[in-house]
């Protein structure tokens, strides 16, 4: 009988080139060694504790614990605590299923950048949108809280903050050269966190973001962030809500997608057929179906500890 601890992992691959030597010098130092390619092939039907690992692995518990944190740092495992009988353990899954190299440079035209900034309340539409949620400007709230049609008034152009428990909200980055170029790579980065009423740690949320309706995957926020005020808040904005998030950036490329370099899904550039539409569409939100639908809180340059909103850069070739 198999373990109940084990789940099924999604495939992951990650490509690499000698023009990547850092990177790619870590992944192979950590699979330099028979051990960590030994629990490597135990995680392949799922995830174990480590005490599983150093079981199956005839390992003494703190050599499997050390093998595992090298792993982890070459971004080949990756592990959560989660509940046990006494307490926590730490649950080890896979996170990559191929690694490869490509062991010549290949010579590229240049790539060229723009940067696109969207305003927090420049969003062309919502979805789905549930309590807990509302809107601020700088200033003063936008409507009622807790009500989803606040989030259609006029004044939610001037949104610095906004919140809901579950839904999407979608934004258009218009790119006058779009259909005379090909588009090599997105970065998407924007301050998030989870949403809680009032605030809470840990409160896990997986927060999702697609691109042209292509899912890229979802990064996990643990916590609605408070405690101490967020670096930019005004000074009317009470104590006792939530304060700043986290900066993260996603990124989409010929390789993969992932959220801090952290490999998120096998979604592809060419996936998100950017040169078949007129903008580039990004919707970010918490579905209901969710591991984790503990909310989203968005970050205006007026909110939080830093001052931006939306922003997308564009990487791309001219034709």
């Amino acid at each position: 009988m198999k373990d109940s601890s084990r789940r099924a992992l999604e495939s992951k691959n990650i490509h690499l080139s000698v023009e990547q030597a850092e990177e790619a010098g870590e992944i192979f130092r950590a699979l330099a060694s028979p051990d960590r390619l030994r629990i490597i092939r135990l995680l392949g039907a799922g995830s174990m504790n480590v005490q599983q690992i150093a079981r199956e692995a005839a390992l003494p518990v703190s050599t499997a614990a050390a093998h595992i944190r090298i792993l982890e740092d070459a971004g080949i495992l990756t592990s959560e605590s989660v509940p046990a009988a006494h307490g926590a353990m730490k649950l080890c899954s896979r996170r990559l299923d191929h690694v490869g190299i490509q062991l010549f440079e290949e010579d590229r035209p240049e790539e060229s950048s723009m940067v696109l900034n969207m305003p927090l309340g420049a969003y062309s539409g919502v979805r789905g949108i549930q309590p807990t949620c509302g809107l601020v400007s700088a200033t003063t709230p936008i409507g009622e809280y807790d009500n989803p049609l606040s989030f259609y008034l006029p004044a939610r152009t001037e949104a610095q903050l906004l919140w809901f428990r579950q839904g999407f909200i979608e934004y258009r980055f218009g790119m006058p050269i779009l259909h005379s170029v090909r588009v090599k790579s997105l970065e998407l980065s924007f301050e998030a966190c989870s949403e809680a009423p009032m605030y809470r740690s840990p409160w896990k949320s997986d927060i999702t973001v697609a691109i042209n309706g292509q899912s890229l995957g979802h990064w996990t926020s643990h916590a609605d962030l408070g405690g101490r005020p967020g670096r930019l808040n005004p000074s009317w904005w009470p104590d006792a809500m939530t304060q700043y998030g986290y900066l993260i950036t996603w990124r989409v490329d010929e390789r993969g997608s992932f959220v801090d370099k952290a490999p998120v899904s096998s979604r592809v550039i060419d996936d998100l057929n950017i040169q078949g539409h007129d903008c580039i569409t990004v919707t970010i939100g918490v579905d209901e179906k969710a591991v984790n639908a503990g909310g989203l809180n968005l970050f205006g340059e007026g909110f939080g500890d830093f001052d931006q909103a939306l922003v997308l850069k564009i990487g791309y070739l001219v034709d």
